[in-house]
């Protein structure tokens, strides 16, 4: 892992209602006392982003909006701008989810769209990547990757990606329950750094961090945040209850 800075990120998606999600956000402020060894992050949706911000207020945990569009104002019906999101607390936002891939039509240009967005008005980008199952079973996988990255980090500069986290998301492991094996994790992720390599530098590609996600959960989190190249988790339903998201914070 190197220099980089492990980073927990949960990703509430179409959850949580104002008293849940506060709740829920409150009592992680509680369960989690700032480390210097890591981040944590949480990305409740849209409706009550300003809410969970005023109460992580002070704490160590930061908010991230689950998508983002790249103009700063106009007329987009149903998108939210970058400024909205800082205005409303957020300094984050997550891109290109396979959700919105797979269920929204959202193309790599478009997600390209979302992530240079981000980045021009001060928000980190976390640009989430994977293939799906006929893929993989296609043997696809690396080249899936590496177009998505290409694609989805055109026109970013080496000084930008200060700013940019790459999560890899098989998406045949989203919310199925299945997990890729560490030793799967770990190919695609250093397949990844590979890639940001070619396309930026060594020293670019050695400052990203690579978060995985795909059903992470407390009893698999400690052998994943071993591998070399896996800098931290994007987690979904372990991140809605406190106990579990604050056992995947606390990864030993």
């Amino acid at each position: 892992m190197g220099n980089r800075r492990p980073l927990i990120a949960g990703n509430w998606k179409m959850h949580t209602t104002v008293v849940d999600g506060c709740r829920l956000a409150l009592d992680l402020a509680k369960g989690w006392q700032s480390k210097e060894d890591r981040e944590v992050l949480v990305a409740p949706p849209f409706t009550i982003l300003s809410e969970v911000a005023h109460v992580l207020e002070g704490s160590a945990i930061m908010v991230a909006a689950q998508n983002v569009c790249w103009e700063e104002k106009g007329a987009f019906t149903g998108e939210i701008s970058p400024t909205m999101v800082r205005d409303a607390g957020g300094r984050a936002a997550i891109v290109g989810h396979s959700e919105r891939r797979q269920l929204f039509g959202e193309s790599d240009a478009l997600v390209n769209r979302r992530l240079r967005g981000a980045l021009a008005f001060g928000l980190m980008g976390i640009l989430c990547i994977g293939e799906t199952l006929e893929e993989r079973e296609q043997e696809r996988t690396f080249a899936v990757l590496s177009q998505q990255v290409e694609r989805g980090l055109e026109g970013v500069s080496a000084a930008e990606m200060a700013r940019v986290v790459v999560a890899y998301e098989p998406v045949w492991a989203i919310g199925t329950g299945r997990t890729a094996s560490k030793e799967q994790a770990q190919e695609a992720h250093a397949f990844i750094r590979g890639v940001l390599a070619k396309k930026f530098e060594k020293s670019v590609a050695e400052q990203t961090r690579i978060l995985y996600g795909g059903s992470v959960k407390p009893t698999n989190i400690d052998e994943l945040m071993r591998q070399p190249d896996i800098d931290g988790a994007l987690v979904g339903g372990a991140a809605l209850e406190a106990e579990s998201f604050l056992r995947i914070i606390h990864f030993q």
